[in-house]
């Protein structure tokens, strides 16, 4: 496996001319581990700035959208070559053609494309919990992109890891020290012990979380991360797969991570699965089942692949089938 989308609502075509846009932004691939230390961004924002308080607009690197009380920053870790999406976007054999009509129809780019990562903050009652780290590595941006957002490492309280996957966890330290200092380190057990029992681990696991061990808190799926954000199994993508889900006043959001797969062929296609997914028929059962609780619930959502800014809606485009409506853009 490889480590590393007259009722006031918006028109059919309104739906695709957005999803082009996102399409023209770039789309998604597997990440390659990577095990170095990030590199050191510019200087950081004044300590004085209070994280999501009077900063620059969104647009840099990074994307901030009010949920109820909370804050989500989605900050992107960068972009990596994506030379063709089919069939690793979409992997199933028998549905190429089907998939490859699908791109054509929503003028997404099927080749010559990119990856995006996009790790998530969470602001609530004045406490950071960052949810993923990036690749890490000389291409990593996070650290950088935290820093345009008015964030220093030092101030995330709580690191989140969804699953083990080289694009997730690569961020986690630099120079062989964890980056995120001051954090209190939470990751799944299952997925935990999965990737820190490895016959021959990569580096990155051996790197960010072997080497890091006794650094991390073990859940279990449901319990509690921080306050007002709780884990959510997800199969498929991996094994023990963890997703966020929080709520703040009346609206609620998730994070996905990798869950979500491809954000316009694991929405639109029931079955669909990803090429890099541990379990293929697992993984694409719960697409379907956390994209139903995100309509019923009228949840914001967010992907780690997802096109930037990568935080918006999903709807109900048919039985089984679903599209993603990214959230209008504010610069402030």
């Amino acid at each position: 496996m490889t480590d590393h989308n007259d009722t006031g609502r918006p028109t059919p075509l309104a739906r695709r001319d957005a999803l082009r846009l996102l399409g023209a932004a770039g789309l998604v691939t597997a990440a390659a581990p990577l095990a170095h230390a990030q590199a050191t961004p510019a200087t950081p924002a004044s300590p004085s700035q209070a994280p999501g308080a009077g900063m620059a607009m969104n647009g840099n690197g990074f994307y901030r959208q009010k949920i109820g009380d909370a804050t989500l920053t989605v900050v992107s870790d960068g972009t990596a070559p994506l030379a063709a999406l089919l069939p690793t976007w979409g992997a199933n054999p028998d549905r190429q053609a089907e998939f490859a009509g699908a791109l054509a129809e929503y003028s997404v780019p099927a080749t010559n494309t990119v990856n995006h990562f996009n790790p998530v903050v969470v602001e609530s009652g004045g406490k950071l919990t960052l949810i993923d780290t990036g690749r890490g590595g000389t291409g990593g941006q996070l650290v950088a992109n935290l820093a345009r957002a008015g964030i220093r490492p030092e101030q995330i309280e709580t690191v989140f890891i969804t699953h083990g996957h080289g694009d997730h966890i690569g961020g986690l330290t630099m120079n062989g020290q964890l980056t995120f200092r001051n954090a209190r380190h939470v990751m799944g057990a299952a997925e935990f012990q999965f990737w820190t029992t490895q016959a021959n681990p990569n580096d990155a696991v051996k790197n960010n979380l072997i080497a890091q061990k006794d650094k991390f808190t073990l859940i279990q799926p449901g319990q509690e991360i921080t306050a007002g954000l709780t884990s959510v199994a997800t199969p498929g993508h991996t094994a023990n797969h963890l997703s966020v889900i929080g709520q703040s006043g009346s609206q609620g959001f998730m994070v996905f991570g990798d869950a979500a797969g491809h954000f316009l062929l694991s929405l639109k296609y029931q079955g669909a699965y990803v090429g890099f997914d541990t379990d293929g028929a697992q993984a694409a059962q719960t697409r379907q089942t956390i994209f139903a609780r995100a309509v019923d619930e009228k949840l914001w959502v967010t992907g780690y692949h997802f096109p930037f800014h990568a935080i918006g809606h999903l709807r109900r485009a048919a039985p089984g089938s679903y599209e993603y409506e990214p959230a209008v853009w504010n610069w402030s």
